[in-house]
Parts: structure tokens; sequence; C-alpha cells
């Protein structure tokens, strides 16, 4: 059952706001370009501009949550070594913080044995923070600490997107404006193992697959590129879009892609099969002019919730707009000035967006109990490829169902 009937406007849970900055160098800026909540929602990353980053344990303080939305209960995490409770850090980067990744958390059993075959190698026992930076450097920090643990180079450009793979094996991806990718393994002491190269223009956003098969890159050109996360190569390229594509990202069970458009739609893809399922416009077909202000509802920002039923985006018409997949036009408005990104909270309910001015606004989010054939096609397309669903000796509606061809 739909929580919006109709369309809506999410609440405004609470907003926060960078302080006054000291005299800083005149190349730094305010912009808001990435968030991030670390997987298991213990932590909140926030570029707040001016080379900073502040890490924020969630949930926030009561103070910042409007009455009525106070946390039922605060986390009793306490930190592992017996510090206490985790407390805000500041992360100096020295340079524009432009993407941001948290590693997936525990590090798996091949870091422990790793580090007997390595005694020298860093221990990543613990939740980290990739910062991509302006200078193409990528810092790599231990969350609970606030300690630099890594300074990794190659890139010549601006680092604009980080994505860790979700196995935990600390696989890095990083997405430049030098127009390439880079694979790191922080197992190895942040060792470059592959440069992927194929993009003319700006790398805008990288993604990996949940089932850590596929990587997707998005570049200023109105095609992306899908990457085997095996072989690190090549698997094809998504052609479909007329501006540039800034933004993808990949539904929880890996079996649909969605990318994000300065064309003002976002296009929902089957990543096995190359075919475009579904088309979301910003801008009704009768508005569009791609001669005059197209760029009023240029898309930023794209992303899946957590159980994958529902899509949020960024435009700069100054609207935060959540959708069903099921439907074709959202569920749900919220008004926002400048936004840039958005991202979900890893169990529902709320969405976080940062803006230009270096702010970042925590919106209520549908929560939505799956339905039982939902919770079904979602634990079969986690392991499944498309190929492999239409193989099945299975009727025809329920392997339209399963390859969401019907929702």
């Amino acid at each position: 059952m739909m929580p919006f009937s109709s369309p809506e406007v999410p609440l405004l849970l609470a907003e926060l706001k960078p302080g006054r900055p000291h005299q800083f160098d005149w190349k730094s800026s305010c912009e808001t370009w990435s968030v991030a909540f670390s997987p298991d929602g213990s932590w909140f990353a926030w570029s707040q501009g001016h080379c900073i980053v502040k890490l924020i344990p969630w949930p926030l303080e009561e103070q910042f949550i409007p009455r009525g939305f106070e946390p039922k209960s605060r986390s009793s995490k306490t930190d592992p070594k017996g510090r206490g409770s985790p407390k805000e850090k500041t992360l100096d980067c020295g340079q524009i913080v432009w993407g941001l990744a948290f590693s997936p958390w525990p590090s798996p059993p091949s870091r422990k044995l790793w580090a007997r075959v390595c005694p020298q190698a860093l221990d990543f026992s613990c939740l980290i923070l990739a910062t991509g930076l302006n200078d193409g450097q990528i810092k790599i920090w231990e969350v609970q600490t606030g300690r630099l643990l890594l300074n990794l180079s190659g890139h010549q450009d601006v680092v604009r997107d980080l994505s860790f793979t979700p196995s935990g094996n600390l696989i890095l991806v990083s997405a430049s404006r030098d127009k390439t990718l880079r694979i790191w393994d922080l197992n190895k002491d942040g060792k470059q193992i592959q440069v992927l190269s194929g993009h003319l223009q700006w790398v805008y956003c990288c993604s990996i697959s949940p089932d850590c098969s596929m990587l997707c890159s998005a570049a200023g050109e109105k095609s992306v590129l899908l990457w085997s996360m095996r072989s690190y190569t090549l698997i094809r390229k998504l052609e479909g879009h007329q501006s540039s594509v800034v933004s993808c990202d990949f539904s929880p069970d890996s079996a649909l892609l969605v990318t994000a458009s300065y064309d003002t739609s976002v296009i929902m893809w089957d990543p096995y099969t190359g075919e475009k399922l579904r088309t979301l416009q910003h801008v009704l077909d009768s508005q569009l002019d791609y001669t005059r202000d197209v760029h009023a509802s240029s898309l930023r920002s794209v992303r899946f919730s957590p159980e994958g039923l529902y899509l949020a985006t960024v435009a700069d018409d100054r609207l935060l707009r959540i959708w069903a997949l099921e439907l074709r036009t959202p569920v749900a408005f919220a008004p926002m000035t400048n936004g840039l990104c958005c991202t979900f909270f890893p169990h529902g309910g709320i969405i976080a967006t940062g803006t230009r001015d270096g702010h970042v606004q925590f919106w209520t989010a549908p929560r939505v109990l799956s339905s039982l054939k939902h919770l079904c096609r979602k634990a079969l397309r986690s392991f499944l490829t498309t190929y492999q669903v239409l193989a099945l000796p299975i009727p025809k509606k329920m392997k339209e169902f399963l390859t969401y061809r019907t929702f």
C-alpha cells in the first residue's frame, strides 16, 4: 500500500549549517558536494565546504530535531575500544572536498589474513571514510578517532566521487575530472590496482552494484559506461540521454540502474541487457525546449531507497522529488534551494540533502512495509541475472515481474 496517495511535502526534520568560516584561501568554496551515512547508520559525513568534513554520530543530538520528531532512543553503542560514546569529528582535508564514501563495517576475515602475511600493513578493522579532494588526492580516515590513515595519489585532477565495494573487501573506486576511474586496494596499503579509461569528459559519478559484479560511471557525456568489477573491462555503453549524465545508482538487488542527466530526465535501465525500462521526466515533454532554459530543471543527484521501492532526485528547479518505482510521477515534493546531492538513511525513513550554501537538510521519506512478492523478487534478483530469470521454467507474467517489466 502506498504511503502517499497524492503528492505531498516531506517534512524538514533538521538543518545543519556550517559555522562562520575563518579567512580561508581564495580557492576554497562553501558547497556541500557530498553527504553520506555509514552503512550501519551510526555516522553521518558532510562536506561542509572550506576543506572541512564533519563526522556526526547518528542520531543527531536532540537540539537539532524539531519538537515531535525526537529520536525514540539514543544509540547505546559505545566505542569498541572503550572510550565512551562517539563524538563529533572535524576533518581538515586541506583541499576542497568533492567525494565521500564510508567503508562497509566491519572489515572481513581476509583483512586479518593479510595482516598475518604482511604484519606492517595498516589495521583497517575499523570504520573508515574516504575523501576525494580538489588536487586529485584521496585521504583515508579512521572514523572513530578522526586519524588520517592513508593518502592515495594518482589522479591528475579533482576526485569527484568515491565508492567502496559493498562486500567489505576494502576495494575503493574513484572517479575524477582527469577522465579516469581508478581502483585501489586498501587491504594492501592503498595500492592502485587498475586504471579505467574510456570517458572523453570529466567523470562525475561512480556506483558499484550491491552484488559487486558491475561498476557504472557517468561523465559529462550523453551515455554511461558499465564495467565488470571482476575483470575491470568494459561491458557496454548505455545510450539514451540527450545531455550530460551526472549521477547514477544501482537498486539494492542490483537488478536496476538509474541515471540522471542535465536533460531533466532519469532513465531506469536493466544493466544486464542494456534495455531502457522507464523514463522519469522532470519537465513535461510539451515544455521541453533544448534551445531555451532547459537547465532550470537539470538533474543533480538520484538515489534508490534502501528497500528499493523509491527514488529520490534533486534538480536545479529547487525541488527534492520522491518517486515510487511503479509510478511515472512523483509521490512527494519538497522545496529546497540550490540542491546538489542526496542520500537515504540506510534503514529508511530519512533523506539527507546537501546544498551550494554548505547546508545539510534532513527530510522525512516514505516508510513502507515491502510486499512479500517484492521481498521474494529482491532476494532472487540478488543472485540471478536477467538472463538467468528468463531461462527459468516459470510463467511469462512471473518473469516480467521478476525482471521489473511490470511492478
